[in-house]
This record gives structure tokens, C-alpha cells and sequence, in this order.
């Protein structure tokens, strides 16, 4: 009876954490931060003497440093590379009202409104002259200059619109169908979809190029998710994946790629890594372990961990997780101290703070794992701790190497927003092309490039008969606008 009651009191501890956790979920914020409410029971007297102390401070300020008024804030002029459009305002008599003399001007008064015009278009008319030998009656005329879509409407700035519109700023084709309506011409989705997938096409060669600059890399992260796509000849939408692999936070080079697969087996991270044979930061799926089998480091995620006791300590004021949790703090407070360092000046840091920090926080763990009932939710975020344990503290022994994943999540969020407007790719040679321009938009903002004017200008730049030189040139790690 007491071994049933045991595990009854394990299951509604195991109920209650996933209820809570739910709830938080859906109506909480997301955000893992530890309310401020939530610490030090001295904070309170803290406060009070605080209050205290700015009262003293009251009194012995003299009576004209308390009445200084406040400055308000000055308002930041326009851009000035903005076009302005001068519109005067004169008197409509300059005659003095007063004794009916000529008035002289004397100067100025200027005020900026800042105005918008929605998207406009404009007509590129290509002119090629006829030149004909009177004599032999030889015809000359220029080449057409090579295009984007050959015999297309769409030039490259407005093929860079679309892409950055649907894949930047996560606006469908039907609803940049209704924008480009208002302004004049209504261009159907259907037209717009086959410019997508032409734009792919063209870049592909770039993305190939990022993939094997990425795959020289010593670390890289990498993160999946999921995204729902249409089933060849049905109308029911299955479950395929889009798999992120990026630079570390910690390198220049500075890059993503995504690739777009029907499916989580592990075989697509497989493939999509071929021999390379580096440390691989991400998560506990079990899709990487053929990897490490054939040679590559596992380097694990100290926020995933983190998470478990976070989740743990909202549900249910854990007094555990919220120790692990400040143990944990401490070694993101060394990565905050040891951001801008050198790798080996990181590496020496954390050898010297991170590692006791490191050793104490495990030992704790074994220690409090034998006190903790099996099945509990304590006992579960104990179990993953220690297992990853060998992984996830692999940072310590390389400074090249950071301490979780967060680099790729964030990457991985762009196509979580796209989720929620574009709903589901249509093939999985759509998904394909998608990721590839994807590639090069998130890519070129982690160099601190404006999408659309890269993608315009490589879209100008980019010919069918490229050298690879030269394509290289146009990575966003290497790119300089013209």
C-alpha cells in the first residue's frame, strides 16, 4: 500500500509540473527569466533602507538642486539622405499691416513632416538602336543584357522585393498579390510563385558555395524544426523539417544555411554534412548520433538544461531548480565577462572560474539524484542533466566553443514566424528553394547587410556562366556593394 501511495504522490507531482507548464505555455510570457519578486527574503529591508537613505539625501541637497527642471528630450532630425520636397509659405501681402510699408525678408523658420508613399513602380524601358551598313546592309544592334528571368517583366530590384517581403518579412504571395494591386498592377500569385522559384534556381549555385564555407568551419550549431508541407497529388499537409547549421557567435565568419527535408530521419543531417568531421554543437536528438559514431564531437546545450530546471522552478517554486538555476547563472556570467576575448584568453577564464563552478553544480547533482523519487519531475530534469553532462561541459576544454545553442535558435526563428503566415510550403522543391533564399537573406543580416539591397545587387551581378572566384565574391560574408 505505501509503495502504490508513493507512486501515486510521484504521479500527481508529475501531473501538476506538466499542467503548470502548460499553462505557462499558453498564457504566460515565454521569456526565462526568474521574477525579481521571487528573491532575496532581505529585498524587502533592502528597499526600505534604500528609501531611507534617497530622504536623507533630500534634506541635505540645497533647495536649488531639488527645483532644477527637467530637460525634455530633443527630437532627432530627419535622415538627410531623405529627398525633400520644399513647400514655402508666404504672407499673402507683404505689405506692413501697421503703416503700410514694404516688408523686407529676414529670414526662416523650417519644420520637417515625414511622409511615406506606398510602393510605386516604375518602367525600365530598354531602347536597342538598329544599326544597318548601307553598304552590305549588315544589321548591328546591343545584346540584351542578361536577365534574372529570361524574357521576364520583373527587374532584379523587384525580384529582391518579393523575396525579401515573403521570406524577410513573412508576407505571403496572395497578400503582396492585394499590396501591388493598390498600387496599380495586380500581379498574380501564381506569376509570383514561378518568380520564386526562378530566383531560387539562379541563387542556388551561392548557397551551394555558403554550405561548403560553412562546412569548413571547426564548430558549427545546428538546430531543426518543424514545418508542414503539401503531400505530392493530395490536399493534406504532413510534417517535413527544416534543418539550420551556422558559424558559432564566436567567429568572423559569419553565415546560416537551412536545408529543407521531407522528413527528422537522421540521414538528412547526415548527407547534408558529408565528411566533415568538426565539433557539432546542438541538442539531444538522436538523429546526430550516427555523427558522432564517424567522428564528430558532440558539444551540448547548457541552456537546454537550464530550461529543465526553469520550467521546474515555475511550476512548482522548486528550492532544487532554483539552486541549479543560480549555479548555472554564475557560468553564463563568465561567458557574458569572456565575450569579446580571444579564444584562448576565453579558454583560461573558464579553466580558472567555470570549471570549480562546473565541478560543485555535478556533484550536487549525483548527490541530490539519490535523494529524489524516480518518475518525479525533479528526478527527470536530474536525469537530463547528468547525461548530457559530459557534452554539455565539453565547452570548457575549447574557447572556440560556446556554452549552448542559442546562436542557431535564433536562426531557426525566422522560419517560426514564416509559420504563422505562410502556413506550409506547397512541394518539397518549393521548401527547397525557400531555404536557399532563406540561406542568404538571414546570412546577409548576420554580416549586417540590408537584404534587399544585397539580393538586388547579386541578382544584377549573378550570371548563368559565373567562375566559381567570382562567386565567392558574392557570399554575404564577402560581399561590398558596388
Amino acid at each position: 500500500m505505501s509503495r502504490k501511495i508513493q507512486n501515486d504522490e510521484i504521479l500527481i507531482e508529475q501531473f501538476k509540473f506538466e499542467i503548470a507548464l502548460l499553462k505557462r505555455h499558453k498564457f504566460a510570457k515565454r521569456s526565462e527569466q526568474i521574477s525579481p519578486a521571487q528573491g532575496s527574503l532581505l529585498d524587502d529591508l533592502l528597499d526600505t533602507d534604500l528609501e531611507a537613505i534617497e530622504a536623507e539625501l533630500k534634506q541635505l541637497l540645497p533647495a536649488s538642486s531639488q527645483a532644477e527642471p527637467r530637460q525634455s528630450p530633443k527630437r532627432a532630425p530627419l535622415p538627410p539622405q531623405f529627398p525633400r520636397t520644399v513647400i514655402r509659405h508666404e504672407p499673402e501681402s507683404t505689405q506692413c499691416c501697421a503703416c503700410g510699408c514694404q516688408l523686407q525678408r529676414i529670414g526662416e523658420d523650417v519644420s520637417e513632416k515625414l511622409d511615406y508613399t506606398p510602393g510605386v513602380f516604375t518602367v525600365e524601358q530598354h531602347v536597342r538602336g538598329k544599326w544597318a551598313c548601307r553598304q552590305c546592309e549588315t544589321l548591328t544592334q546591343a545584346p540584351v543584357p542578361a536577365q534574372v528571368i529570361d524574357k521576364g517583366i520583373p527587374t532584379a530590384g523587384l525580384l529582391a522585393h518579393v523575396m525579401v517581403a515573403k521570406f524577410a518579412d513573412h508576407l505571403p504571395l496572395y497578400r503582396q498579390e492585394n499590396i501591388f494591386g493598390r498600387a496599380g498592377l495586380a500581379i498574380a500569385r501564381s506569376t509570383l510563385a514561378q518568380w520564386v522559384g526562378q530566383t531560387g534556381v539562379r541563387l542556388q549555385p551561392l548557397v551551394d558555395a555558403l554550405r561548403e564555407a560553412v562546412l569548413k568551419q571547426g564548430v558549427i550549431h545546428a538546430d531543426e524544426t518543424p514545418v508542414q508541407m503539401l503531400a505530392p497529388g493530395e490536399k493534406k499537409t504532413h510534417r517535413a523539417y527544416v534543418w539550420a547549421y551556422s558559424s558559432t557567435p564566436f567567429s568572423a565568419f559569419k553565415a546560416v544555411v537551412y536545408d529543407f527535408s521531407p522528413s527528422r530521419a537522421g540521414e538528412h543531417a547526415r548527407n547534408f554534412l558529408g565528411d566533415w568531421n568538426g565539433k557539432l554543437v546542438c541538442d539531444d536528438f538522436a538523429g546526430y548520433k550516427a555523427g558522432f559514431e564517424q567522428g564528430i564531437t558532440e558539444i551540448g546545450c547548457m541552456a537546454h538544461t537550464r530550461r529543465k530546471f526553469f520550467d521546474l522552478h515555475v511550476a512548482n517554486k522548486s528550492q532544487l531548480a532554483q539552486q541549479a538555476l543560480h549555479s548555472i547563472s554564475g557560468l553564463y556570467e563568465i561567458e557574458r565577462q569572456a565575450r569579446d576575448m580571444s579564444d584562448e584568453d576565453r579558454w583560461r577564464i573558464r579553466q580558472e572560474l567555470a570549471v570549480p563552478i562546473s565541478k560543485t553544480l555535478h556533484d550536487w547533482m549525483l548527490a541530490q539524484r539519490d535523494l529524489v523519487p524516480n518518475g518525479s519531475a525533479t528526478a527527470k530534469a536530474l536525469d537530463y542533466s547528468l547525461k548530457r553532462w559530459v557534452a554539455m561541459t565539453r565547452y570548457l576544454d575549447d574557447g572556440a566553443v560556446p556554452i549552448d545553442n542559442n546562436q542557431v535558435e535564433n536562426q531557426i526563428r525566422p522560419w517560426a514566424l514564416g509559420r504563422s503566415n505562410w502556413l506550409f510550403a506547397g512541394s518539397l522543391r518549393s521548401g527547397k528553394r525557400a531555404a536557399a533564399i532563406m540561406s542568404l537573406i538571414q546570412s546577409a543580416r548576420m554580416n549586417g547587410h540590408d537584404p534587399y539591397a544585397y539580393l538586388k545587387d547579386v541578382l544584377t551581378r549573378l550570371l548563368p556562366t559565373q567562375r566559381a572566384s567570382e562567386i565567392g565574391q558574392l557570399l554575404p560574408h564577402q560581399w561590398v556593394q558596388a
